[in-house]
């Protein structure tokens, strides 16, 4: 049996708001019939729950998702990624969505990543490239590389440095959290995302999502910097850094020294993308994907 740690807080506000927002999930993937869940695994940080889609013959990826999102929030964008390959979905322990609705006391992210070393050979029996956007990322770099681990793919990447915070992400934040409604889901998405003239009406279902999730869950802060002996140990494996030209938190400046210093590697700048690459620009993600099956 699976011992499950002490708690420190629920995700949700009450057991309605679990109930409003399990039910947008299975709303948003039941959009994508072909992404099927795979059983729930017990682990260390509780139930998680993953889910599979059949793609092209590439390697397949999985996907872990950054703050407040999750395999509900990421179906457009994973749908564009199979075209090329199979595709791994997993909400994480803690964040609003379909897995444990319980944040561990004091978890930090080296936790996640041991919990990612737990998972991985229960979800897969093959390779996987890695595909961790913003906390996703920073779990990623904490887990243990092995035979099932192909390649990372780093995206908007939390973990290697500090994110960028300024007096504009605050005034585009604290609104939303404090008064969660259209206006406020807007103006966060706007800051998050690249320069777009139709974000507005792009990211209608991201503007709903983030009004639920602010309204009904309790958000937690990005992670910080792992131990700069988390990036060593995958000296040996593919990795691809990534982030938009618009990240206002992982800027390609600001990554570029930590990705050269820890991981030896350049950072791919998507330009006209933000901190929200993955949904904001999935063709050229899925580009830089294929480079890991060259």
């Amino acid at each position: 049996m699976t011992v499950v740690p002490l708690r420190a807080a629920r995700v949700y506000r009450s057991e309605n708001s679990e109930r409003s927002v399990h039910a947008w999930c299975h709303k948003a993937l039941s959009q994508w019939p072909e992404l099927g869940p795979l059983p729930l695994v017990e682990t260390r940080m509780g139930p998680t729950q993953a889910f599979r889609a059949s793609g092209g013959s590439g390697t397949p990826v999985l996907v872990l998702s950054g703050t407040n999102l999750n395999a509900a929030t990421t179906v457009p964008a994973a749908r564009a990624l199979a075209a090329d390959r199979p595709v791994l979905l997993v909400d994480l322990p803690g964040q609003p969505g379909l897995s444990c609705s319980q944040r561990t006391a004091g978890a930090r992210t080296e936790a996640y990543g041991a919990w990612l070393d737990e998972l991985l050979p229960r979800i897969t029996d093959r390779p996987v490239i890695v595909l961790g956007h913003s906390r996703g990322a920073a779990i990623a770099l904490a887990s243990t590389p092995n035979p099932l681990v192909a390649g990372l793919m780093l995206l908007n990447p939390a973990g290697l440095t500090a994110a960028g915070v300024s007096s504009e992400s605050m005034r585009a934040t604290l609104p939303w959290m404090l008064h969660p409604n259209e206006q406020t889901s807007n103006r966060l998405i706007e800051f998050l995302s690249g320069p777009s003239e139709t974000a507005c009406e792009e990211y209608s279902s991201e503007r709903e999502w983030l009004t639920l999730v602010a309204r009904h869950c309790r958000t937690n802060t990005t992670p910080t910097p792992l131990n700069a002996e988390a990036f060593r140990a995958w000296s040996t494996t593919p990795i691809t850094v990534a982030t938009g030209s618009h990240d206002r938190f992982f800027s390609p400046a600001r990554l570029h020294g930590p990705a050269r210093r820890f991981l030896d590697a350049e950072v791919r700048t998507i330009e006209g993308a933000g901190h929200l690459a993955l949904h904001e620009q999935p063709e050229k993600v899925a580009e830089l994907l294929r480079e890991f099956d060259a």
